[in-house]
């Protein structure tokens, strides 16, 4: 491979989004509680809405629940990082902006007061982001983290559909794999599942896991991927990977290996499975329904229909729950058009092509394939799923594919200590000069 995921490898490139030089010393070593604090990241940003579940949960004991873990990340990561050392970079100086066109957005409460709740949320969210990128480097900590919790995640997604198959294939969802036990979506699982195959594989051609130990993770979870029925997931991880493993096509044999077989396989599946694929594909939908997005494109342009002022276009009318006209908008440009208005859709635009400069301007390393991945998936996503401006998965990965393209700061020389002089007397000197 031509890059080292190991903490300490080389670096990569340009000091983009990474430290800038002396702007911190490097840690000896990333504490395990980092990857507490990644945990209760990930807790937050499950959400309180979704199917009904074998045990009802309410919302109220759901949302405690969430934000209670966002605020301990935050504690626990300001306990791990009480000098309040951080790596400035322009990802997350771009997400404070955006932190703050959220809350100038939402002081008016047009939204009500729902919106500077969300606000605090999102501010946690950032705050311990920043507490944390004292450990980001191009090492496998986080993705590592990142792959284990989404799959304890689908876990209790694999559990609730043996519990209680009825409730986890609802005929309200069309018979799609919902959340049984936690309330998830099919999109919500369906973007766990291609996320955690997708930094999966490129482990495994980056020689960063072993192949028995992938397969436990791949395998289960493109099972429930097939279950959820979910188009955008499918298509982000597919694209995502190609894209990725295109990046090491130049370095890595495993990697044009994989990717030939993988042509392969796609061409005899799409010639012996195309019917098939094309109903699981459909999801019984007609072509009107198809072609409409599931009725999203309806609610995209009465939204984009609706009369706004000028202050309303530039700043947006403050965070909510991404939603118009009591529907879901699922689309995270119009969500962030609509909540923060053209200044929020400027600074996410800004966020994906300052992570995907930096990821171009690196030479190939699995680093930067995972990254690839993470930004190009989100990338996709954001056309069918709202989430790119506020607390979320999507920023989560994104904030994931930031610390994997950090430059590693140089390490702290450890002071060697002074031997003290001998005092030789007066008398002695003397003698050996005679």
């Amino acid at each position: 491979m031509g890059g080292d995921l190991t903490p300490g490898g080389p670096p990569g490139g340009p000091d983009t989004v990474g430290t800038r030089p002396g702007a911190a010393p490097r840690p000896a070593g990333t504490p395990k509680a980092v990857g507490i604090v990644w945990a209760l990241l990930v807790l937050n940003t499950l959400g309180s809405a979704g199917a009904k579940t074998v045990i009802p949960l309410p919302r109220s004991l759901i949302q405690v629940v969430t934000m209670g873990a966002l605020v301990a990340a935050f504690v626990l990561a300001l306990v791990l990082n009480r000098r309040l050392r951080v790596r400035p970079s322009a990802f997350l100086s771009l997400l404070t902006l955006l932190l703050v066109t959220g809350v100038i957005s939402s002081a008016r409460l047009e939204s009500g007061f729902g919106a500077l709740f969300r606000c605090t949320r999102l501010a946690l969210f950032v705050g311990t982001l920043w507490l944390l990128s004292r450990w980001w480097d191009d090492g496998p900590t986080f993705v590592r983290h990142h792959v284990r919790t989404y799959f304890a995640v689908l876990g209790s997604v694999a559990a609730g559909l043996v519990v209680s198959p009825g409730a986890a294939l609802p005929d309200l969802y069309g018979g799609r794999l919902v959340g049984a036990l936690w309330p998830l979506t099919p999109p919500q699982i369906g973007q766990y599942a291609a996320v955690i195959v997708g930094l999966t594989v490129l482990l495994v051609l980056g020689r960063r896991t072993d192949r028995a130990g992938a397969a436990v993770v791949i395998v289960p979870s493109l099972v429930l991927l097939a279950l959820t029925h979910t188009r955008t997931a499918t298509l982000g991880l597919f694209l995502g990977l190609a894209l990725a493993i295109g990046s090491l096509l130049l370095t890595s044999a495993a990697a044009r290996r994989f990717f030939t077989w993988a042509v392969l396989c796609a061409a005899v599946a799409a010639v012996a499975l195309g019917s098939v694929l094309e109903a699981w594909f459909l999801r019984g939908q007609s072509q009107e329904n198809f072609s409409s997005l599931t009725g999203r494109a309806k609610v995209w342009d009465a939204l984009l229909a609706a009369p706004r002022s000028t202050s309303e276009q530039l700043f947006g009318v403050g965070l909510g729950d991404k939603s118009f006209g009591g529907l879901p908008i699922d689309n995270s440009w119009l969500a962030v058009y609509n909540e923060q208005g053209l200044i929020g859709i400027a600074l996410v635009a800004a966020l994906l092509l300052v992570l995907g400069g930096v990821a171009l301007l690196r030479p190939p390393s699995l680093p930067r394939a995972c990254a690839i991945f993470l930004i190009s998936y989100c990338a996709i996503a954001s056309y069918t799923e709202a989430g790119l401006g506020d607390a979320s998965p999507y920023l989560l990965h994104l904030a994931l594919a930031a610390a994997l393209l950090a430059t590693p700061a140089a390490a702290t020389p450890v002071p060697t200590p002074e031997v003290p002089r001998r005092r030789v007397p007066r008398r002695a000197q003397r003698s050996e000069v005679t």
